[in-house]
């Protein structure tokens, strides 16, 4: 199944190349953060043509954190992002009306974790008690902490909360001047792996597999934008579904697309970080039975009503808002198997 569609793809690319690619609808894309192995997915769909066969000129664009898409897609300065599902349905409860809406699960298990060092004392999530937390402001880790402390009975009186910076975050760790930090399991595990930090010494608590029923990054859309060019919203999904199982495929591959915007990337390091992405985050067993980028209607309200434990919304949360599935493609390209 997936050759004879990757076949289909590559007569698509052919036929928008011989029509002299006209009318392509531009689509410039902000990340969540740097170039590294998990937006890998991205590049190796755009270097495969995926996205001109749909008739769309895409660029991708780097971001600072996972809130970062939220605002620069709500004003229309990107028709398309990448952000944290949970900082945005905080952002429409403060913003009610904002022309923002996700359209595309990307991280089916969140990558949120507290990453602590076993030889400062911290190996289950009460451990950070009567420690310190490194967590920088702007971290959806950090933004969604509050529940996890919540579920898992931390008392916050005994934590000293360090707002780091994200360049100090990880070096501040493997110093011991903090005692854990917030942030994408993926991402810290191995910035401490790569400052000398032993894998045996790194302790990742991923809020998932402790009571944390929340959904992580997904793909956002200005639904303006989506409103006025649905056609090009399910095809830039369907080129990101195909980026996705063809880096699934061949990790290795997507990281070389990844490498030619990041040559200063460690290409080794970026596909153990991809594979991570893509084996605790991307491919759960729930989006190998029922397919990639949709979502459990019933989590999302289990996702929102811990929200509400604590988040006091201005609003009636409303799910209805926050996810929109009527522009995922419907032609068996979500299908990961």
């Amino acid at each position: 199944m997936f050759h004879s569609g990757k076949a289909a793809i590559a007569a698509a690319v052919a036929a928008v190349i011989a029509s002299g690619a006209a009318a392509q609808t531009a689509m410039p894309f902000t990340l969540d953060w740097r170039f590294e192995g998990p937006a890998a997915p991205y590049f190796l769909a755009l270097d495969n043509g995926y996205f001109t066969a749909e008739g769309l000129d895409v660029t991708i664009a780097e971001g600072v954190s996972s809130l970062d898409a939220i605002p620069k897609v709500a004003t229309g300065a990107f028709p398309v992002g990448f952000a944290d599902i949970n900082s945005l349905v905080r952002f429409l409860d403060q913003n009610p009306g904002a022309p923002v809406t996700a359209v595309m699960m990307i991280y089916d298990k969140p990558s949120f974790a507290m990453v602590g060092r076993k030889s400062l004392g911290i190996e289950v999530p009460t451990d950070i008690q009567n420690h310190t937390l490194g967590a920088p402001p702007p971290d959806g880790g950090w933004a969604q902490f509050p529940i996890f402390a919540a579920v898992n009975g931390i008392d916050m009186s005994t934590v000293t909360v360090d707002p780091v910076g994200f360049p100090v975050r990880e070096p501040m760790l493997a110093e011991g001047n903090v005692d854990a930090v917030t942030g994408f399991s993926f991402s810290v595990k191995l910035n401490l792996m790569r400052l000398g930090i032993p894998e045996d010494d790194i302790s990742v608590l991923l809020m998932a597999d402790y009571g944390v029923d929340l959904y992580g990054n997904a793909i956002i859309v200005n639904t303006d934008f989506a409103a006025e060019n649905p056609e090009a919203v399910t095809g830039f999904l369907r080129a990101v579904a195909t980026g996705f199982r063809e880096a699934a495929a061949d990790p290795a591959a997507a990281v070389d697309a990844l490498i030619i915007r990041n040559p200063a990337a460690d290409a080794a390091l970026e596909t153990t970080r991809l594979e991570m992405a893509l084996n605790d985050n991307v491919m759960t067993e729930w989006v190998m039975a029922n397919g990639f980028g949709g979502i459990d209607p019933a989590r999302l309200d289990s996702a929102i009503e811990q929200t509400t434990q604590v988040y006091e919304f201005v609003n009636s949360p409303d799910a209805s808002l926050y996810f929109d599935a009527a522009f995922l493609p419907t032609d068996g390209s979500l299908n990961m198997q």
